[in-house]
């Protein structure tokens, strides 16, 4: 059997799954040889709360057959809390500035861009608070100045979006892009980074939800396809 088990689970997975799931539901289910978070009625529910790498083999042999829903968390607000190396007790908690948003999850959809075009493919973000537990290790972690997250804990799901269609993706487009586009246009009237507005170029072009037009200076320029 192949996937995430409860052994295993982390706090953020397993209130998730239980935030997630409707009336009925069937949890941990071995299905063609994987275990499946949830499964409701005739579709797969599939919670990753890391990187999308560990689950690419998984979702490439399931979706030929079965419907499954890619359930991804970002967080829109985080509090990091730290603990001492053999204790509970909090030593600190303090907000993080970092804001995550939905476009965040094409950092991770590079690793399989063509599942956005495939019909039996859906992903949907839950935008949450969370609190991300830090425990001091000392010199074993000396990159990070002794500290290594522990864990992860849900506070609470602010907002929900789910992409199944074409037009879905298309949506995280701003209106004011215009038809024709650079990644930096994309950047600024989106306010993201270019590096991830490059990311988000590449995933939609893959699937041909955004043509190459040709150059515009030294930049590629794009363009939403069908218009």
């Amino acid at each position: 059997m192949s996937g995430i088990g409860l052994l295993n689970e982390n706090s953020l997975h397993a209130s998730l799954k239980e935030w997630y799931a409707q009336p009925g539901a069937q949890f941990e289910v071995l299905v063609d040889g994987y275990v499946i978070d949830i499964v409701q009625d005739d579709l797969l529910l599939e919670i990753q709360t890391s990187s999308f790498a560990s689950i690419k083999t998984k979702l490439s042999n399931l979706l030929p057959s079965h419907q499954i829903r890619l359930i991804y968390p970002i967080a829109a607000e985080k509090w990091i809390i730290r603990l001492m190396e053999d204790s509970t007790d909090e030593m600190s908690r303090r907000k993080s500035p970092k804001r995550g948003r939905v476009e965040d999850l094409f950092y991770e959809m590079v690793r399989f861009p063509w599942l956005l075009a495939n019909p039996n493919f859906s992903l949907e973000v839950l935008m949450i608070k969370e609190e991300e537990v830090r425990r001091f290790k000392g010199k074993r972690l000396w990159r990070s100045r002794g500290w290594g997250i522990e864990g992860r804990r849900l506070l609470e799901v602010t907002d929900r979006k789910l992409f199944h269609n074409p037009e879905d993706w298309r949506d995280l487009l701003p209106e004011k892009l215009g038809t024709s586009f650079t990644t930096g246009d994309l950047a600024e009237t989106s306010g993201i980074s270019k590096p991830l507005a490059q990311k988000m170029t590449y995933c939609l072009r893959k699937v041909k939800m955004i043509d190459f037009k040709g150059k515009k200076g030294r930049f590629n320029l794009y363009e939403i396809a069908g218009n």
